[in-house]
């Protein structure tokens, strides 16, 4: 049944048999003998098949997909539970916006990662969608985001605030701009809108970059306070946002549920001692 739980999964994220096929080393056919077989044990239809290549999942595949996300990972728990645990590391894995990963989450670490010497983290970056995705389908266990973005199977919890301001040459024509998905992108709309500002305008993927050409004069932008370097002149905004944790509504792992609470808790602390600066 694990076996076809795990084949069911990677059918429903990919909707193509072929694809899946490929990224489990199967035959096609074999993809779809597993998929049929299941749909047979389970007395349910799980896909409309439209063409050769069309495939809509049903409520009840949308309904099993949660629950073998949940069921395969208290597998792989159990397997990590029966294993010996000098010997194998349990894995955190956490996913984080990009002025989060840079700016707060190396504090937040050098909190948690004392309290856990036996837990390998892996981190890693994207912007607020992709994170989500990614907690969602049980690809990370922890997301740090920049909106407040839902999903079925995560939870959200706000945490610190972050001021939003102007930086760079308040004279320069040329705007410095983050992608669509990034999260300050709609504050910078916003303010474009609100001010009637036409000016050229330079796509910038990342917070690094647009910060070192701010330190060489080059354009302005709007930034996270924490982002702007020391000698770059800076104008303050009535713009300010929260960062959130998202992680998955069932940790099956008593560490991952422990590292959640400590997360919040250093969140309190930091909101306080912010407070008092």
């Amino acid at each position: 049944m694990l076996k076809l739980l795990t084949t069911f999964r990677v059918v429903y994220e990919t909707r193509n048999f072929s694809r899946t096929a490929e990224l489990l080393f199967l035959s096609q056919p074999a993809v779809s003998n597993q998929v049929k077989q299941l749909e047979r044990e389970l007395g349910v239809t799980l896909f409309e098949r439209n063409g050769r290549k069309e495939m809509k999942p049903t409520k009840q595949a949308e309904l099993l997909y949660e629950r073998a996300l949940i069921l395969l990972e208290e597998w792989q728990e159990t397997q990590q539970q029966l294993l010996d645990e000098q010997n194998k590391e349990e894995v955190c894995r956490i996913v984080a916006s990009h002025t989060f990963a840079v700016y707060l989450l190396p504090k937040l670490l050098k909190y948690v990662l004392p309290k856990h010497p036996k837990i390998n983290f892996i981190i890693s970056y994207a912007n607020s969608y992709d994170a989500l995705n990614q907690v969602a389908k049980h690809e990370a266990d922890f997301g740090f985001i920049e909106k407040p973005l839902e999903t079925a199977g995560v939870q959200r919890f706000a945490l610190m605030d972050d001021e939003l301001v102007i930086a760079g040459d308040p004279e320069s024509k040329l705007w410095l701009v983050r992608e669509s998905t990034s999260g300050v992108f709609h504050y910078t709309q916003r303010y474009f809108e609100e001010k009637n500002i036409q000016g050229k305008k330079m796509l910038v993927k990342s917070n690094e970059v647009i910060a070192a050409l701010l330190k060489e004069g080059v354009g302005c932008s709007i930034l996270s306070k924490r982002a702007v370097p020391e000698t770059v002149p800076m104008k303050s905004l009535t713009y300010h946002r929260k960062f959130y944790l998202i992680q998955r509504t069932n940790l099956v792992s008593e560490n991952l549920q422990s590292i959640a609470k400590e997360i919040l808790i250093y969140n309190e602390f930091y909101k306080k001692k912010d407070e008092k600066c």
